[in-house]
């Protein structure tokens, strides 16, 4: 069997508190999706779980309400995160040909 060891060393923890501090001084953004005639529902909910990390029933619940409200609050992210995720997922989107839309708001 093979053993794979890590060696974490004090400037790595150091650099991981770093950009665990930088997230949290960071704003919050929410992030919300629109619903239009042409994504296909289920493909929006596989976006909603591997780009937002939402399980299963949420992604269901999220694309749910934006289909039946037309808008649907996804997530509450630090703002470069909400905005690298929704690029993330507009370009996964685009790829398909499919308009789907999200918005990244300031949290209050």
């Amino acid at each position: 069997m093979c053993e794979i060891r890590l060696q974490i060393t004090e400037e790595d923890t150091e650099q991981e508190l770093d950009t665990h501090l930088e997230e949290a001084l960071e704003p919050n953004c929410r992030v919300f999706i629109h619903n239009d005639d042409v994504t296909p529902f289920d493909f929006v909910i596989i976006i909603l779980q591997r780009i937002f990390q939402l399980k299963s029933l949420e992604a269901e619940h999220v694309a749910f309400v934006a289909h039946t409200s037309g808008l649907a609050y996804v997530a509450t992210l630090p703002c470069p995160e909400a905005h690298k995720r929704v690029g993330k997922a507009h370009f996964a989107a685009s790829l398909e040909g499919y308009p789907l839309m999200f918005t990244v708001e300031p949290e209050d």
